[in-house]
């Protein structure tokens, strides 16, 4: 793991709300050269600390209107369901996201669709990606807030 001054963090907090600025901006709001600031960056990068480089876009502008929250209990623990359950979404598009829990519910799966019919049909890939003990689909009815910044201070 990186380990990161108040620079780097300043420098992080920057990109995540806007990767397209200038180093040479970046580097004045944080109080270095182009130079300096351009080799943090890659620093960061290619220690990982920063994955990669993407735009975000408006989920309506595409159609996806629908958000839904999906708890999955498996109905196995072995590494082998875990390695086909996790093949079987990763191959689903509209799965945004997939976090392995502790608790009663042992995956959580946030899911983009265009409506209703469209989550019936990805309910049904799903529940074939391997046997499981239970599911439970929760429907988002309006985005509050959305981030993709983590705080880094």
């Amino acid at each position: 793991m990186m380990k990161m001054d108040q620079t780097d963090r300043r420098i992080l907090a920057i990109l995540q709300e806007d990767a397209t600025l200038p180093v040479a901006d970046i580097g004045a709001r944080v109080g270095l050269s182009p130079t300096p600031c351009w080799r943090r960056i890659q620093k960061l990068r290619a220690s990982g600390v920063i994955e990669k480089t993407v735009a975000l876009v408006d989920p309506r502008s595409l159609g996806l209107d629908l958000i839904v929250f999906i708890e999955v209990e498996a109905r196995d623990h072995s590494s082998e369901w875990q390695e086909r359950f996790l093949a079987g979404v990763a191959r689903l598009p509209e799965v945004l996201e997939v976090v392995r829990m502790a608790g009663e519910t042992d995956y959580w799966l946030r899911v983009a669709v265009r409506d209703m019919a469209d989550f019936d049909r990805f309910y049904k890939e799903l529940i074939a990606a391997g046997p499981l003990k239970n599911v439970t689909s929760k429907f988002a009815m309006e985005r509050c807030k959305a981030s993709t910044a983590y705080p880094v201070g």
